[in-house]
């Protein structure tokens, strides 16, 4: 039987027997049916994003597209402003933000590969508003060559730069692009931690749970003020775990970073997975209560929506 792979989620899904057909299927189907669909609009969208009275402030552009402000830094995380990824699913919301409302940005930070984080023709919409593109070791042979050269970090690698400094983190996930590079892109994912004028972020990516990894960060980076981390996909979990956290594994990512507020992130804006629409912000509500948290500490945002975390 041929082997055939859909980048699904950030993962892929291979199907070389029987036993996985239904299931691939399901996702093709779901893919299929996404783009027929209409598109919804976003909870708001912001003609100017800069917000003067913050110190550390994050607005949810949509799946892992966060602009996070740093005083006078902005970094913008895995730009996906494309109606579709790899021409397979649609987008479900459009984007919280329009590309050119981005302020000149000092980092754009790709966490991996996968067409609905790595998207070229999103990069081709920032013009020369990036000042400096960062992407995971191997990153560069799938990033053309540009006005802004991107810079390739390994684990613990680090980049400073007019006081921002930027260190890539392990993460529990995979780096091909296409299915045929797996043998190969072995080591093309990562986190970010972003450090800037006393504030510190973390960045996520996509990942799986992966206590000692996020422990390791943590006492790293002792202080981080904000944790931008997946909730989702969650469904088939049975294949999900292996590459992404649910939202209580999230919760616990959270837990083991030590930062003082969490926002989630990769949900509702794309087909990649099984997954109810609002699932999984819902299932992270009702589990907050148990762990003594409050919409205060974990932001859950819709696309479009900004939340200043700390105040000038």
């Amino acid at each position: 039987m041929k082997l055939r792979s859909w980048t699904v989620g950030g993962a892929a899904l291979f199907l070389a027997g029987c036993a996985q057909l239904s299931l691939g299927a399901r996702f093709l189907g779901g893919s299929i049916d996404s783009l027929g669909r209409s598109t919804r609009p976003p909870a708001q969208k912001l003609e100017d994003p800069v917000r003067p009275e913050a110190r550390l402030a994050a607005l949810w552009v949509g799946h892992a597209t966060v602009l996070v402000q740093m005083d006078d830094k902005f970094i913008l995380t895995d730009p996906v402003f494309t109606h579709t990824v790899g021409n397979v699913s649609a987008r479900l919301v459009e984007p919280g933000l329009d590309p050119q409302n981005l302020p000149q940005l000092d980092a754009v930070l790709i966490s991996h590969l996968h067409f609905d984080h790595l998207s070229l023709g999103s990069l081709d919409m920032l013009q020369d508003k990036p000042k400096a593109l960062f992407v995971p070791e191997g990153g560069l042979v799938y990033v053309p060559s540009s006005n802004v050269p991107p810079i390739e970090l390994s684990t613990w690698e680090v980049y400073e730069k007019d006081g921002l400094r930027i260190t890539a983190t392990p993460v529990e996930h995979v780096g091909f692009r296409y299915g045929g590079d797996v043998s190969w892109m072995t080591k093309s994912f990562t986190g970010y931690v972003v450090e800037y004028n006393g504030q510190t972020l973390y960045f996520g990516g996509d990942t799986a749970h992966s206590e000692w990894m996020f422990h390791a960060t943590g006492r790293r980076f002792p202080r981080i003020d904000l944790a931008l981390l997946p909730i989702a996909p969650i469904h088939p979990r049975e294949f999900m775990c292996k590459t992404h956290v649910d939202p209580a594994e999230a919760l616990d990512l959270f837990h083991d970073l030590g930062a003082r507020y969490m926002m989630a992130i990769h949900y509702d804006t794309f087909f990649n997975s099984l997954d109810d629409f609002g699932e999984a912000p819902r299932t992270l509500r009702t589990l907050l209560p148990a762990r003594g948290l409050t919409e205060q500490d974990v932001a859950i945002l819709q696309q479009g929506e900004q939340r200043v975390f700390v105040h000038k």
